[in-house]
């Protein structure tokens, strides 16, 4: 892939986005603090839908009655998939085919082999495409994941994660519908989950137990795996109650902890336990604050934008904070703990 000249506000990366529920508002809210980025287009499966999106958040932009005519569009460079989870596989594959790069909201599929034969598309096209994880490429995780890599910090032996909120909607709402990819599991355990991959690799072990709903998605669910060299990630999510929205990190010399929801922290701290403290949490330490190389940028989806454009300046088809192959094992990981908590979509293949 050629380098793209790098974006400025007289040459902006040109953005189209596909769809127009809740994640592209919020996203489209953030795209507007960056003066180097700006949304040319956006396709919705209806006019009205598309023309009332562009004139909220991007008066100007070409607003397309269909996902086909979008990808179509001459102007636009970057598309966008913020579709429900079922239709990511379909709708990024319009987009590649079309020849444009593909920025997909999480989680990036389905199932592992959708992720796959997207990824095996973009390799072959010679495009870029990435996982929308804001939370890899948020500056205060990226922090915490580097000062853990050099060891100062400790080892790490335990990551613990949940994220967990009420869905109040109706039955054919995508947060409650199998046929739209509901699940628990997919929209907000993917994030614990990705925390630990990150910091901790991929799991060697898995077991996962959850509640179900009378249309079988997991509306509560519990993940605990062992990593290598025996360290261990519990990861929670429900649509049923309000949860901390909280991650810790336990090493051999201390614990980091976030401040705010821990996919998008405002900070991160690392309270150390002195030597001979004979396990008397009393004689802990001030926390140190982990600081990140740059302040968070609106609700953080900036970054991940921000990393779009740097790698197509770069000319890199994948990102370096959210390789392909870390998006792959993460997939592989929702499809173990999907399968052992009993969770089928009516689209799974048959066993």
């Amino acid at each position: 892939m050629d380098p793209r000249p790098a974006a400025t506000p007289a040459d902006p990366l040109r953005w189209g986005f596909l769809a127009t529920g809740k994640i592209a508002r919020t996203v489209a809210d953030d795209l507007a603090l960056l003066p180097e980025h700006r949304m040319v287009a956006v396709g919705s499966r209806s006019a009205e839908s598309a023309a009332s999106f562009a004139a909220e958040h991007a008066p100007g932009a070409t607003a397309h009655g269909s996902y086909e005519a979008l990808v179509a569009d001459p102007g636009v460079e970057v598309v966008y998939v913020a579709s429900p989870h079922a239709f990511h596989l379909e709708h990024a594959r319009l987009a590649l085919e079309a020849g444009k790069h593909v920025l997909v909201e999480k989680p990036v599929a389905l199932r592992a082999t959708d992720a796959e034969e997207m990824v095996a598309l973009a390799r072959e096209r010679g495009l870029f495409l990435m996982e929308a994880m804001w939370t890899a490429c948020h500056p205060v995780v990226l922090a915490v994941a580097a000062r853990l890599a050099t060891g100062e910090l400790g080892r790490p032996r335990h990551v613990r994660g949940e994220l967990g909120f009420r869905v109040d909607a109706e039955p054919g709402d995508r947060m409650l519908d199998p046929a739209l990819g509901a699940s628990a599991l997919l929209d907000m355990g993917i994030y614990p989950l990705t925390l630990a991959h990150l910091l901790l690799g991929e799991p060697v072990g898995l077991t996962a137990t959850a509640d179900l709903s009378e249309r079988g998605i997991d509306l509560d669910v519990v993940v605990t795996a062992r990593h290598a060299d025996g360290a261990l990630s519990t990861s929670s999510a429900s649509m049923t109650s309000w949860s901390d929205q909280a991650a810790a990190i336990a090493t051999d010399r201390g614990r980091i902890t976030f401040e705010g929801q821990f996919h998008h922290p405002s900070r991160a701290w690392f309270t150390p336990v002195p030597d001979g403290s004979d396990n008397d949490s009393t004689l802990e330490v001030a926390p140190e604050e982990i600081v990140p190389a740059e302040p968070p940028l609106g609700t953080g989806y900036t970054h991940e934008l921000r990393e779009v454009a740097r790698c197509l300046a770069a000319g890199e088809t994948e990102s370096p904070l959210v390789p392909h192959a870390r998006t792959l094992a993460v997939m592989r990981t929702l499809d173990e703990a999907r399968a052992l908590a009993g969770v089928r979509f009516p689209d799974d293949p048959a066993d």
